[in-house]
């Protein structure tokens, strides 16, 4: 089955500024796919792009295995940069104006106003819905269709943590009944609780590609002393690569789970350990220790 998501070389150029640069990006079928980095690294405008909202300069896009523009949009939902509506209809008639333009049964409406958590405001206004009342009705008009690919821009921005807590589940279960969904985020705790796989990007550019298993492995903070030599004695145990010192401490990429073990080899050659941690891991710190940071428009 070929990928939902597949772009080569995909890149989008403003001038002298590049957004997106040389993207290679794969979402497999079935897959919570996080597109994670800061706040201006590239991830609105790759998703516009996919959408057909705006053009590549170069690079090419296959979605759900067909070119952007072949007319299988309707297998797709998306919510980007915040949803927009009748500010005087209520949520339900919001959604009945869409489902009819889509030509979506009424019966769907009341469904997805169930999956969104919005049936007790479903005949409210919309200008008199909080923020993230706004983002669930957005994730309910991306559903109306009962899409094969969702495309989420920051699904939980605005909601409260229990709100988040809702529509994060919400996104798994979608998953887990075979949907594909591509989302956005800056929040790496959003990401490990709901993804499987996760992309970083900075400056426009896919930096690293790991498993949420993965992004989650915080590693270890050794004081010891003399650091040299605890230096040379976790290089020979764990290979010179995961071994990384700010002259203060070192930092070991090693599972927490490891820590007694690293412990015991220390103390054994001799060395005073001062301190030994497990790293909390936090988006910052992973995304400068993968690529230096670095900010661009998104």
């Amino acid at each position: 089955m070929n990928s939902p998501v597949e772009t080569t070389a995909l890149t989008k150029r403003y001038g002298d500024l590049t957004a997106v640069d040389q993207l290679d990006l794969t979402v497999r079928a079935g897959e919570v796919y996080g597109f994670l980095g800061p706040n201006g690294a590239g991830k609105t405008t790759t998703l516009r792009m996919l959408l057909g909202l705006i053009r590549p300069t170069s690079g090419s896009i296959r979605l759900l295995g067909r070119d952007p523009g072949a007319g299988h949009l309707d297998r797709v939902g998306a919510l980007i940069e915040g949803p927009s509506f009748y500010p005087h209809l209520s949520g339900r008639d919001n959604l009945r104006a869409l489902a009819c333009h889509a030509g979506v049964g009424a019966s769907r409406v009341h469904t997805v106003l169930q999956i969104a958590g919005l049936t007790d405001r479903a005949k409210d206004r919309y200008n008199t819905y909080s923020l993230g009342m706004k983002q669930r009705l957005g994730l309910a008009a991306a559903l109306l269709k009962d899409p094969e690919l969702l495309i989420l821009d920051e699904p939980t921005n605005g909601l409260d943590p229990a709100g988040m807590a809702d529509i994060r589940a919400t996104i798994r279960r979608l998953a887990d009944d075979g949907r594909t969904v591509l989302l956005s985020s800056h929040l790496l705790g959003e990401v490990q609780q709901i993804c499987d796989r996760v992309g970083m990007i900075s400056d426009g550019r896919l930096v690293a590609e790991l498993s949420v298993s993965e992004l989650a492995s915080a590693g270890l903070r050794i004081v010891a002393s003399p650091l040299t030599e605890a230096h040379e004695c976790l290089g020979a145990l764990v290979g010179a690569d995961h071994v990384h010192s700010d002259g203060e401490a070192l930092y070991l990429d090693a599972p927490g789970d490891a820590a007694a073990r690293i412990n015991a080899e220390l103390v054994h050659s001799g060395l005073a350990v001062h301190e030994l941690r497990v790293r909390e891991p936090d988006l910052e710190q992973t995304f400068l220790e993968l690529t230096g940071g670095g900010r661009r428009a998104d």
